[in-house]
C-alpha cells in the first residue's frame, strides 16, 4: 500500500522567493539530473532569459539543489506558482506520463505560466543534457524583446466556474486558448470547429482520449447563421472567443469572397447568436492587418471589428483584440523556415527590408484572456510588442540558434496586399492605456449611416462571387482601405554573409 508523500512544510510557508537574476521566474519540476543540469545552464548562461526559483519533486528528502530549494511534490504547482509568481514550468522528468503533463499544463495555465519540456529520455541518454535541450527557442532574441507574463491572476474570476464557447477551437490559436481556458476551471468548455479532424486532434491532446462521443464537441460553420443560434441556443454560453476565420492574405487576395463570407458574415452570425442566447462577454480575435488595411484579409477583419463594435451595448460586453504575427502557430513563419532548412532549400523572404511585429503563442493566448476580463464594451486591444523585426534578422537568428550554419535567402517579393511595415494602430486611432501596463486599447471608427446598406451589398456581392464588386463595397465601406503595390525587389540572390 503506497503513501502520499508529505512535505513538513506548505509553499505559503517559504513566502516569496527574490531574484537577483533577469530573466523570466521559472520552476523547474523534477531535481533529479535532467533538472539539476538544466538549472545549472540556466544559472550560468543568462541568455536563456529564464531565472530559476526552485524545485518541485516528489523525493520528500531532497530539501536543496544546487542552491535551489525544493518548494513542494508535483501536486503543489498551483500553490507554488502563484506565491512564486512563476512565468514559466519546465518539465524535467524524463518519461513523464502524458496525463500528468497535461495535468501540470492546465494548471501551469491557471496562473498564466507556460510549460516548456526537455526532449525524450532516449535523446538525453545520447548526449549531456544542457539547457539549449528545452524545446522552446530563445524567443526574446527571435521578437526583438522579452517574452511576456501577460495572464494576471483575476482571469480566473472571469473563468472559473462559467460556461465558455470557442469557435474555430481546432486551429492553433483556438486550441491554445482551449488549453489555457480548461486549466481555469470552466463549468463547461464546448469547442466549435467546422473541421472534424481538428477536433478529434483537440480532445486527444486535452483529455488523453477522443472518443468524439460528447456534446461539448460541436462541428459547426460560422457561416450557416440557424447554426450557431441553434448552438448558442443548447449551450447558453456566457463567454464565447471567436477565434474562427481564413487567415492566409495571399489567398484571400484571389478569393476575397470567401473572405467576406468567413470574416465578416461569420463573425455577424456568431455575435449576433451569442448576444440573442444571454452572453455575457465576446471577444473576436483579429490582426495588426486590420490597421489602415491593404489586403482583403486586413480589410475583412477591421469589419469584423465594426460589426462586433456595433452589436455592443445589448447586454453582452463585446471587445476585439488585435495580434502581430504568432510564433508557433500552424503554417506561422517559424515552422515553413524549420521546413525549408531541414530541406536543405534557400529560406524565401519578400523583401530585405520587411518589418513585423511577433508575439508567442502563449502571449497571444494570454492577451484573449486578458481581453475578457478588461473589456468594459466596443474596445480593440493591443499587446505592446516593442518595436518589429526584420524577417532577415530574424530568420539569422533562428538559423544560428538550430546550429544550421549560414542559411542562403531568396527574395521573391511583396506580394498584392502585403505591407512593408505593419501597425498595430491606425492612424486615426488613438492608443489608450489600460489597467494592465502591457496593453492598450482603442476604439474603431464610428458606424456612418450609409454602413448597414453598403454591408447588405457586401454581403450579397459575396454570395454571388463577384470579386471585383466585393474589392469595391470593401473599398466603400472602409475608408482607410486601399491596395497596396508589390514593391521591388533586388535580384534573388543571397543575403550578405553578415546576416
Amino acid at each position: 500500500m503506497s503513501t502520499a508523500l508529505v512535505y513538513d512544510w506548505s509553499p505559503q510557508d517559504i513566502g516569496f522567493i527574490p531574484t537577483t537574476q533577469p530573466g523570466l521566474r521559472t520552476l523547474i519540476v523534477g531535481a533529479g539530473q535532467a533538472g539539476r543540469a538544466l538549472a545549472r545552464d540556466l544559472q550560468k548562461l543568462q541568455s536563456f532569459g529564464l531565472a530559476p526559483i526552485g524545485y518541485l519533486d516528489d523525493d520528500s528528502s531532497i530539501r536543496v539543489v544546487r542552491r535551489l530549494p525544493v518548494l513542494g511534490t508535483l501536486a503543489d504547482l498551483l500553490s507554488v506558482a502563484t506565491v512564486q509568481r512563476i512565468d514559466v514550468v519546465v518539465l524535467a522528468i524524463p518519461r513523464l506520463p502524458a496525463a500528468e503533463v497535461r495535468r501540470l499544463a492546465t494548471t501551469a495555465a491557471r496562473v498564466g505560466a507556460s510549460v516548456r519540456h526537455l526532449p525524450s529520455f532516449v535523446a538525453m541518454l545520447q548526449r549531456d543534457v544542457v539547457g539549449t535541450d528545452m524545446r522552446s527557442l530563445q524567443v526574446g532574441s527571435l521578437i526583438g524583446r522579452p517574452e511576456m507574463h501577460v495572464v494576471s491572476p483575476e482571469v480566473l474570476d472571469t473563468i472559473h466556474r462559467k460556461r465558455i464557447l470557442v469557435t474555430g477551437a481546432g486551429g492553433s490559436i483556438g486550441s491554445e486558448l482551449c488549453r489555457q481556458v480548461q486549466g481555469f476551471g470552466p463549468s463547461r468548455l464546448v469547442m466549435l470547429d467546422h473541421d472534424e479532424s481538428n477536433l478529434h486532434r483537440l480532445q486527444l491532446e486535452l483529455y488523453g482520449k477522443a472518443l468524439l462521443d460528447t456534446e461539448d464537441l460541436v462541428v459547426a460553420d460560422i457561416r450557416d447563421a440557424d447554426r450557431m443560434q441553434q448552438v448558442m441556443d443548447e449551450v447558453r454560453p456566457q463567454i464565447v472567443f471567436h477565434a474562427a476565420a481564413l487567415k492566409h492574405l495571399p489567398m484571400l487576395e484571389l478569393h476575397p469572397c470567401e473572405g467576406v463570407k468567413s470574416n465578416v458574415m461569420g463573425t455577424a452570425n456568431v455575435v449576433h447568436a451569442a448576444i440573442r442566447s444571454g452572453a455575457e462577454r465576446f471577444v473576436f480575435i483579429s490582426t495588426d492587418k486590420a490597421a489602415d488595411p491593404t489586403s482583403v484579409l486586413g480589410a475583412t477583419k477591421q469589419l469584423g471589428e465594426l460589426v462586433v463594435k456595433a452589436a455592443s451595448g445589448n447586454g453582452t460586453i463585446v471587445s476585439a483584440v488585435r495580434f502581430g504575427n504568432v510564433l508557433g502557430s500552424r503554417g506561422s513563419l517559424l515552422s515553413v523556415l524549420a521546413e525549408q532548412m531541414r530541406n536543405a532549400e534557400p529560406v524565401t523572404i519578400t523583401h530585405p527590408d520587411v518589418t513585423r511585429f511577433f508575439m508567442t503563442i502563449e502571449e497571444a493566448v494570454g492577451l484573449v484572456l486578458e481581453a475578457a476580463r478588461l473589456a468594459e464594451g466596443g474596445e480593440t486591444f493591443v499587446l505592446d510588442m516593442g518595436e518589429p523585426v526584420r524577417i532577415v534578422d530574424l530568420v539569422a537568428n533562428y538559423a544560428r540558434q538550430t546550429r544550421h550554419g549560414d542559411v542562403e535567402m531568396r527574395f521573391t517579393g511583396l506580394r498584392p496586399g502585403e505591407k512593408l511595415h505593419e501597425a498595430l494602430f491606425s492612424e486615426s486611432e488613438q492608443c489608450v492605456p489600460t489597467s494592465h501596463p502591457r496593453i492598450f486599447s482603442t476604439r474603431s471608427t464610428e458606424w456612418r449611416e450609409e454602413f448597414d446598406e453598403l454591408l447588405v451589398d457586401l454581403y450579397e456581392a459575396s454570395r454571388s462571387n463577384s470579386r471585383e464588386e466585393v474589392r469595391a463595397y470593401l473599398e466603400k465601406l472602409l475608408r482607410t482601405y486601399s491596395a497596396a503595390k508589390p514593391a521591388t525587389v533586388p535580384d534573388a540572390t543571397p543575403y550578405p554573409d553578415d546576416y
